[in-house]
């Protein structure tokens, strides 16, 4: 991604992409799609109208330049109505509306992005929304030529600015893009011990202090909820601490990722269509991953801590029985009434751990419920805590780093469901309503009175099923990482 100032129309390149509003006499070029309107005699809108644009978000149209311009292809996009007269496009719709273009471009090697950027803020974000629209994952793919990712040239109205929002999205979407990796790997080649590798290449690469606990090491340490979920795997599980501290820092957050690698269910098996994209079970370590390796390049003046509570959960001869009852990290012990309640198994043993740390905040993430599904659907992850402010603080940086994520609550008669007659704590409640919150407030039992938590369940949104849309890819999304960083960010300024 380089920033450029000079007029699109005479720069060599395979594709130029601009925006257009709907307006109220049909497409209207948006601003950075003057030059380029020049170019074709003020003949661009009414072209645009002939191939049948309206101007909605996301809309895309290629026009042939016919040689007037130097690149042979305009790819336009919606960019929806025109604002009115003193307001901004906003970020979420640059993002969204690069990220189409570039998808639309893809095979193209250079590509100049004349979409608005008149300011450091929309140009960061027509540079990340490109970086993620550009993503593809070619690991499995037999063709002889690698797949070639475009070059970028992003047209701002001014470089000031605008080359340090471009780096700034550079690193976050590489980060996001590291997630939506991950997340798509086969689970036969990202097993536990995979995963904790690839936390420690990542921690070597930036500086990160790495511990990673194997077998034998969580065994001694307790970890019961860990072990009880890798026990039926021959993948034995992982627990991998990754920190980044900064000189000047006065607070610590603590961020906990679920990562099982697959999740049958365990004895209690899923259906098979339910099973066919637990690969992405591992989301949330790979958003903690992810955010860490960010923070790493950004360099916020805040510490963090990260925690991959790693296991793949199988049903074999070994794997633990509904009725088991687990000792946990910590002492507490929990009756398992279903294996397939198995995350928040493993990320009890982890936030407990991270205490250990002394965090001014602790915030979790989880592919936790399908419930999450039901209740927000594909697209919105949920933000439970224990402290209102924290949940509000949560929903703030999400909808700050572009991502939607709605604040639920956590209710006290959903414990009373969580009652065992043999342990402190029972996996499920008896009942199904409020799975979701439910399984929050099974996690809240392991946070310490007086410690701030959030708990983020991206059950939906981590993993797109559909087809693509916006920056978004079918698979992996690398949900909830940007929202990480920016919780980062905000406790580093604050």
């Amino acid at each position: 991604m380089s920033v450029i100032t000079e007029s699109p129309s005479s720069l060599d390149a395979d594709a130029v992409v601009v925006g257009y509003h709907s307006g109220a006499n049909g497409p209207e070029p948006a601003s950075g799609a003057h030059d380029v309107d020049a170019a074709f005699s003020g003949g661009l809108a009414s072209t645009l109208s002939l191939l049948g644009a309206r101007g909605a978000l996301e809309e895309v149209r290629t026009v042939p330049t016919l040689g007037a311009l130097r690149a042979p292809v305009v790819v336009a996009v919606g960019l929806g109505e025109l604002p009115a007269e003193g307001d901004e496009i906003s970020s979420d719709t640059l993002a969204r509306a690069a990220g189409a273009a570039l998808r639309a471009c893809e095979g193209k090697s250079r590509v100049v992005l004349a979409l608005p950027a008149a300011s450091a803020e929309s140009a960061g974000a027509v540079a990340l929304g490109a970086l993620l629209g550009a993503y593809g994952f070619d690991r499995y793919r037999t063709s002889e030529e690698p797949v070639q990712r475009a070059e970028t040239l992003l047209l701002a109205s001014s470089a000031e600015g605008a080359d340090a929002a471009a780096r700034r999205a550079t690193a976050l979407a590489e980060s996001v893009n590291l997630a939506r990796d991950l997340v798509n790997t086969a689970p036969a080649d990202l097993t536990p011990e995979d995963l904790a590798h690839a936390a420690e290449e990542v921690a070597r690469e930036w500086g990160l202090d790495v511990e990673t606990l194997g077998e034998q090491a969580l065994a001694d340490g307790g970890y019961g909820g860990i072990l009880g979920v890798g026990q039926g795997s021959a993948n034995p599980p992982r627990l991998v601490r990754l920190a980044y501290s900064h000189p000047e820092a006065r607070r610590t957050v603590a961020f906990v990722g679920k990562g099982i690698t697959f999740d049958s269910g365990g004895l209690s098996l899923k259906p098979a269509a339910s099973m066919d994209w637990m690969k992405s079970d591992m989301g949330g370590a790979a958003a903690v991953l992810s955010a860490l390796r960010a923070v790493a390049e950004l360099k916020p003046a805040v510490n963090v801590v990260g925690y991959l509570a790693i296991a793949e959960n199988m049903p074999s001869g070994t794997a633990q029985r509904p009725s088991d009852v687990l000792t946990m990290y910590g002492g507490k012990t929990v009756e398992v009434l279903n294996t397939d309640a198995e995350g928040r198994l493993v990320m009890a043993d982890a936030l407990v751990r991270a205490h250990e740390d002394g965090p001014d905040l602790i915030v979790d993430v989880a592919t936790l419920t399908g419930a999450q599904l039901v209740a927000l659907g594909t697209r919105v992850f949920a933000v439970m805590a224990n402290d209102d402010e924290v949940r509000e603080q949560v929903v703030a940086a999400a909808a700050e780093a572009g991502e939607a994520a709605w604040p639920m609550p956590l209710p006290e008669e959903l414990r009373k469901g969580l009652d065992s007659s043999v342990a402190d704590i029972a996996n499920v409640a008896g009942e199904r309503w409020g799975g979701m919150l439910s399984a929050g407030v099974f996690l809240k039992e392991f946070i310490a009175e007086g410690v701030r938590w959030a708990h983020l369940d991206i059950a939906g949104p981590a993993f797109n099923q559909g087809g693509p849309y916006g920056y978004t890819p079918k698979g992996g999304t690398g949900s909830a990482t940007r929202t990480l960083v920016r919780i980062a960010e905000a406790y580093a300024e604050n």
